[in-house]
């Protein structure tokens, strides 16, 4: 009989890099105050106790310096963890990324890889304004040679990491921070979960309603919203952004018939407009309405608590967007 223990997300994130240092004496924590501070959310919290500073290290306040450090460490046979406080401040480091860490596999005619993983920070509703509420993933989505992942469940945040350690190309993990301190249980065993595909997290006949990271919540809310008007939502947890599984996506839609995409990030250019064309692409013969998306208004999100609200999907419209889908339901 499986045993569970109660945790929290962050505690789920910091035990799967207790269990990564103490698997493989290649891989290391880099980033700014993931030392003594535990980091600028506190998952690294005492780790620099238990596995000294030469695996936990604070680097200078500069992105380009320590994601640039992560990739030689990478080419050099290690297998570092590079903490980026918030997704806004990973721009600094994106010629890093975009222009090295994804091209060199290709660029050195397959000699090198980059076994790198960089966790960051993502997401709004914590009133930290238009500066650090970014959600950017669908930016990293974008680039071939990135593998991009975004745990949403205790279980993929203790278990993501060091699938993604052993991925030879570099990976960009996104944690949502309204997450961290999210409660519930998981499995005392709980280890290594697969990267390759998206989750059914409930199962419904209706409406299939897509979404990621920190919206999965919201989205599960809606399912049960709807269920007691009479509309059977089906929710797929994307997991991964980078490759997408469109054979779980496309499946959940040839069932449903019918498919809202809820997305943090501003409505264009969206993840959510590529998994909107995708399921038109592959499944438009079994659309019964069109696709529709909740995304995040096209604004820089606002600090005061009512406009930021206002701005970023709620329960509420993910509702209401899924009963307009279902209005000519039979």
């Amino acid at each position: 009989m499986t045993t569970m223990v109660k945790t929290t997300y962050r505690e789920a994130l910091r035990e799967a890099l207790r269990d990564a240092l103490r698997r493989d004496e290649r891989v290391f924590l880099m980033g700014e105050d993931v030392g003594e501070y535990g980091g600028s959310f506190g998952v690294s919290l005492g780790l620099l106790e238990e596995f000294g500073p030469e695996r936990i290290r604070n680097t200078p306040l500069s992105e380009a310096a320590f994601v640039g450090a992560g990739i030689g460490a990478a080419l050099g046979g290690m297998r570092p963890i590079v903490e980026v406080m918030t997704v806004n401040f990973s721009m600094l480091a994106l010629d890093q990324l975009v222009n090295t860490a994804a091209a060199l596999l290709h660029m050195s005619g397959g000699q090198f890889s980059v076994p790198l993983v960089v966790r960051m920070t993502t997401g709004a509703g914590r009133q930290l304004a238009a500066q650090h509420s970014h959600s950017l993933e669908n930016w990293y989505a974008h680039v071939p040679g990135l593998r991009v992942v975004a745990p949403a469940t205790m279980e993929d945040a203790r278990g993501m990491l060091w699938t993604a350690l052993e991925d030879p190309d570099p990976v960009v993990m996104f944690e949502h921070g309204s997450l961290y301190n999210a409660a519930g249980e998981i499995a005392e065993d709980a280890g290594p979960v697969d990267l390759d595909r998206a989750a059914v997290r409930r199962e419904g006949s209706d409406v299939t309603l897509i979404t990621y990271g920190g919206s999965l919540g919201k989205t599960l809310e809606a399912a049960e919203a709807l269920a007691a008007d009479g509309v059977a939502a089906e929710v797929v947890d994307l997991r991964t952004l980078r490759p997408l599984d469109d054979a779980t996506v496309v499946g959940s839609v040839r069932r449903t018939h019918r498919a809202v995409v809820v997305d943090e990030g501003w409505r264009t250019g969206s993840l959510a407009a590529e998994v909107s064309a995708r399921i038109t692409e592959q499944a438009f013969y079994d659309l019964d309405a069109p696709v529709a998306r909740v995304c995040t208004a096209e604004v820089p999100i606002p600090y005061a608590r009512h406009l930021e609200l206002a701005a970023l999907p709620s329960t509420e419209r993910i509702v209401a967007a899924a009963e307009e889908v279902c209005a000519s339901r039979g």
